[in-house]
């Protein structure tokens, strides 16, 4: 999601060999298969990540020949474990669930439509990301989840999918997204008993530092997952940093407290981390493994928050923007 906007503010991407390439067909050629793409409803703060942006992600990804998952984040900014902000046009519809649920599946499906015929259907649509929370919130997160509330908007947006399949005979799957592991085994089992069972895939972020889960156990959970919901999984967020300098302004997110014994802050380390990961998945009976954020490169470009990238250390390219060693763990 990041490699049309990091490619606007200058940055080159160099495979293993130093070659200056595409950076969809860098991916390619090292063996993935798909891209994971954001979008959100009306960014007014960036130009990216809105639907022309993703309309230009979704293209270049498929003149690759690799599938896309299109993340529906059903906000204007970032939606994650700690907040689900509603899009400023929703917002006076925020207490009727009814309305609330037409602007959603509406949404969806116009999305969807719109791809439709451009022929850039995506393979899987997430509902949501990091949905842990109740969706379309405004401000700090409203705990316990109100289940009428939540299961009848996400359903509203499966529903949207699924009513596009049809139309276009396309088969597309529905994926849901909860960060780490121990919030899956929890949601999963509340949104079963309210109704959300019309789904396809249970997508997880893991990030070692902010999960009850480390290497050594995490086959246990995403087994458990598997065995009791008899859904496809995959974890659809992982990272590791290659190192732990900084490369500009902007605080790295990933530090020292971010590292698994055994697996140091170097490229081998960080494939290293990918390799194992990618062998406690198979066996826990999951499917793949995609890596955020690859290619969120250091450019002279700002974030909300400062000059540069907040992953610079934990990207698929090194501070020269080359493939990093990590990135082989699509061919392993």
């Amino acid at each position: 999601s990041y490699v049309n906007e990091m490619e606007d503010c200058g940055a080159i991407y160099k495979d293993r060999n130093n070659v200056t390439k595409d950076p969809f067909s860098i991916f390619k050629e090292e063996g993935a298969n798909l891209v994971r793409v954001r979008l959100w409803h009306n960014p007014t703060w960036t130009n990216y990540s809105n639907f022309n942006d993703v309309k230009t992600s979704i293209q270049r990804a498929k003149a690759q020949g690799m599938k896309v998952l299109l993340d529906f984040h059903f906000s204007d900014t970032w939606a994650d474990p700690s907040q689900q902000e509603i899009p400023a046009d929703w917002l006076s519809e925020i207490n009727n669930t009814a309305i609330l649920g037409t602007l959603l599946y509406n949404y969806t499906y116009d999305t969807l439509n719109s791809l439709s015929n451009m022929n850039l259907l995506p393979d899987i649509v997430q509902i949501g990301n990091e949905i842990n929370g109740m969706i379309l919130q405004e401000g700090e997160l409203v705990w316990p989840i109100n289940w009428s509330r939540n299961s009848y908007l996400i359903n509203k947006g499966i529903e949207a999918v699924r009513d596009i399949s049809t139309n276009y005979n396309k088969e597309i799957d529905v994926m849901l997204h909860i960060a780490q592991p121990e919030n899956a085994l929890w949601w999963f089992e509340q949104a079963t008993q309210n109704g959300v069972t019309d789904f396809d895939w249970i997508g997880v972020s893991y990030y070692p530092a902010w999960s009850d889960y480390s290497l050594n156990n995490l086959q246990t959970p995403l087994t458990t997952l598997k065995n009791i919901y008899n859904k496809r999984l995959m974890i659809v967020e992982t990272a590791y940093p290659f190192t732990l300098s900084n490369a500009d302004s902007a605080n790295n997110i990933l530090g020292n407290d971010a590292l698994v014994s055994g697996y140091p802050a170097t490229q081998q380390g960080q494939l290293d981390y990918l390799n194992q990961l990618k062998i406690i998945v198979e066996n826990a009976g999951g499917e793949g493994i995609v890596y955020w954020e690859p290619a969120w490169v250091s450019t002279d470009c700002f974030t909300q928050w400062g000059q540069g990238s907040h992953w610079d250390n934990a990207t698929l390219f090194d501070h020269n923007n080359k493939a990093t060693l990590g990135m082989q763990f699509y061919n392993h």
